[in-house]
């Protein structure tokens, strides 16, 4: 038989052929959105584009009437570039099937392009609706003066500007040349559409990426191909801040296919975003450098983290948090309240260090070009890869080009640019374009990773069950310690999320910070801290319910109290962190956490599937500026819970796209059980214990409800986020399930190790 070699996505291309028959149930791009290049970039013919106005890097307007819009935030399956063009397109008065796009690179010309922390909608709503507002009035200002009418009898729709007095109209693009001699008009000034001409959003709209995506054609990190390039794994030390003792290139020299052997430069602490050092392979192909790599024999100084024991620093935390510990958060006296408490209820919980596994490892192309650099790169964040470059090779970074293809998944691992000065570095040394490669077990042994945490909670209650006293200590190696050194607290940014901002209708409280020490290189995943306290805070509710015999749903809204707004004396801080937000605008409002509590609880039928004996279980929390509530069902099989159906409801304020809001509630979903059951990062002797999919385990197609029910609450509140969202509550959610079903409290993730 003839022997076939046969990829991944050789496979989907082929299924590809003639059309979208293989991308079921996905609409093709052409069919409503604008249509795209699979890297995302749009290259017009230039014979057809005589002129072309461009106003702001995020819009251009040729004399054809072709619109491109410019995405500046990275798309990793969350649909941006599938939403903040529309909403430009929209507020411009464009039609979407003369609109193209094109991906930005990194520059400060296009604002923040950092896309983390659920900011792609929040933060840019209305800032980029000024934008395309300002390119809109300087259309009609154009087009008015030369029809010597009033700009305000002109409106601008359907790719044109119109004046309904008269009748007449002219398009975009015979717009274009006239406002490219009108003057920017003053950002005060600029007055944006109402929301109902916004047409095209507040619904589901198509995923502009999609189709290329589902066939094979969307290009990724590890896509990008340039004349003349080499491949490059790198041996990098197991401990964090070790460094290479001794090493021999020759049996790598040896493989067929291997270029160069080299030494990376050691860090320095703090991490920051420094290249962990270590053996570089450079080869032909990936697989010779991978060959090479195995046949280097490296010695290590493993430094002084090499007695970091996860095991053990357990113990550490949890000492941390049985001391008094930093106050940030104070009301009333609870040392008081607890001393004349009825009944005292207490717990720990611990949680430990998770990896971000994002299913495309990272990857990064560079070519170093002796006074410049170009980069190709699946990055979350290219300005700062942009400035991380420039600063190892001594350039300007003005020399330096960051390119962003599609992220196959990132959860924050792909925002800290590490591998992106790999490949620049050795990109220089090797004299040719350099593609630096990590394998699955690369990325789990060297990340940043989420920090492990402990927490000790105390609550009192009077005669009547009511809750009087709450003191909460928490401690988990903070996420500065990456960026600065001898740092052994939390900063305010890591404590708001759930601790200092955690809504809490009880008369008395105090939260504390305690001591941890890093060891580790830790940084920000999904959620970030919001996983940590949403699992101890919404397990620790649930223990107070059983304690007073009560309906956990009915004890969960008592805590959080009646509809009110919290101002920072209400909290018991001096100052409220608000995810970057002002109180006013995005105010911590316990209506809508309610609200989103009882709809969850209602589309489960709560009280009914419980008497029936549903093992059901509830949790809610409210993170970047949205509020999520969570309902699970577990039914044991095996002696194992297994999800069969799950609840979920946000609120997020005003929603763009709201297939992809869904979407994202829907991952959240999955990720929380696959994090809340299985997954944990260990060390011993300062190195990762964990390699693969096989001892690091996400959540199996078994292991997910077959029913998942998402419910967006319709809201006209500003936009909150969505991608990050929906995870806090999951795993409190599966673990006061597992605690109905089995009568075991679950204190301590993962779950499945627990049992």
């Amino acid at each position: 038989m003839a022997r076939i070699s046969l990829v991944r996505r050789s496979f989907l291309q082929a299924l590809g052929l003639g059309g979208a028959a293989f991308a079921l149930g996905i609409e093709h791009a052409e069919a409503g959105p604008p249509k795209a290049k699979p890297n995302g970039k749009v290259d017009p013919d230039a014979s057809t584009l005589a002129a072309v106005w461009v106003h702001h890097p995020f819009i251009a307007i040729a004399a054809n009437g072709a619109v491109t819009i410019a995405s500046h935030r990275a798309e990793m399956g969350q649909g941006v570039r599938s939403t903040l063009p529309v909403l430009m397109a929209d507020e411009l008065g464009a039609d979407m099937k003369q609109v193209s796009l094109r991906q930005a690179d990194g520059d400060e010309a296009y604002g923040d392009q950092s896309t983390d922390g659920s900011t792609s909608v929040r933060s840019h709503y209305e800032d980029l609706r000024k934008i395309a507002a300002t390119a809109r009035m300087m259309l009609i200002a154009g087009v008015a003066k030369k029809w010597k009418v009033e700009p305000s009898t002109c409106v601008a729709t359907h790719h044109a500007i119109n004046h309904p007095p008269s009748k007449r109209s002219m398009s975009f693009g015979e717009a274009s040349l006239l406002a490219a001699t009108m003057p920017v008009p003053d950002v005060k000034t600029v007055e944006l559409r109402p929301e109902s001409e916004l047409t095209s959003l507040f619904r589901d709209l198509p995923h502009l990426d999609a189709f290329d995506m589902s066939t094979g054609r969307a290009q990724y990190g590890a896509d990008i191909r340039l004349p003349g390039m080499l491949v490059a794994v790198i041996a990098r030390p197991p401990v964090v801040f070790g460094k290479v003792k001794s090493f021999d290139p020759a049996p790598a020299l040896a493989i067929k296919g291997v270029r160069k052997v080299v030494e990376m430069p050691a860090p320095k602490p703090p991490c920051h975003f420094q290249p962990l050092g270590g053996v570089a392979v450079i080869a032909e192909n990936t697989w010779s450098a991978m060959r090479g790599r195995r046949a280097l024999e490296i010695k290590w100084d493993d430094g002084d983290n090499r007695t970091y024991d996860s095991i053990a620093y357990r113990e550490t935390l949890l000492a941390s948090v049985r001391a008094k510990g930093e106050v940030v958060r104070k009301l009333g006296d609870v040392d008081a309240a607890l001393a004349a408490a009825k009944k005292k209820v207490e717990a720990e919980y611990v949680l430990p260090h998770l990896a971000h596994a994002p299913m495309e490892p990272p990857a990064c192309l560079a070519h170093f070009k002796g006074d410049s650099c170009e980069v190709w790169a699946p990055t979350q964040e290219p300005q700062d890869a942009r400035d991380e470059v420039a600063k190892a090779l001594g350039l300007d970074k003005k020399k330096v080009t960051v390119h962003m293809t599609f992220l196959g998944g990132a959860f924050g691992r792909k925002a800290k640019p590490d591998f992106i000065v790999e490949a620049a570095l050795l990109s220089k040394m090797a004299g040719a374009p350099v593609r630096v490669q990590w394998t699955r077990e690369d990325d789990i042994r060297h990340g940043y990773y989420h920090s492990t945490c402990a927490h000790r909670f105390s609550a009192g209650m009077d005669a009547t069950g009511k809750v009087t006293a709450w003191l909460h200590r928490c401690a988990f190696p903070s996420i500065s310690s990456t960026f600065a050194n001898g740092v052994t607290h939390a900063g305010a940014g890591e404590l708001q999320q759930g601790t200092t901002d955690f809504p809490l209708a009880v008369p008395n409280f105090r939260m504390e910070n305690g001591e941890a020490k890093a060891h580790v290189r830790i940084g920000w995943l999904r959620s970030v801290h919001n996983i940590n306290y949403a699992f101890a805070a919404g397990s620790f509710i649930d223990e107070l319910a059983v304690a007073r015999a009560a309906d956990p749903r009915d004890m969960l809204l008592e805590i959080v109290g009646p509809a009110r707004v919290l101002s920072a004396a209400d909290l018991g801080v001096a100052k409220a962190s608000n995810y970057g937000a002002p109180l006013d605008k995005h105010p911590i409002d316990t209506a809508r956490l309610r609200r989103v509590i009882e709809r969850v609880t209602e589309l489960a039928d709560w009280t009914s599937a419980r008497k029936s004996g549903r093992f059901l279980g509830l949790a809610a929390h409210r993170s970047f500026l949205s509020y999520v509530a969570v309902v699970m069902s577990v039914v044991m099989d095996g002696g194992k819970p297994r999800v069969d159906e799950a609840w979920i409801v946000a609120d997020a304020g005003k929603v763009l796209n709201h297939d992809r809001a869904r979407a994202q509630m829907e991952g959240a979903i999955i990720f929380g059980i696959g994090l809340a059951m299985h997954g944990a990062i260990t060390m011993k002797n300062g190195a990762v214990e964990q390699g693969n999919f096989r001892d690091y385990r996400i959540a199996r197609i078994g292991e997910v409800p077959s029913k998942l029910h998402i419910e967006l609450v319709k809201s006209d509140r500003p936009p909150g986020g969505i991608g990050e969202p929906g995870l806090p509550p999951v795993a409190p959610a599966l673990a006061n399930a597992v605690f109905a079903a089995t009568g075991k409290r679950i204190r301590e993730l993962p779950l499945m190790k627990s049992l």
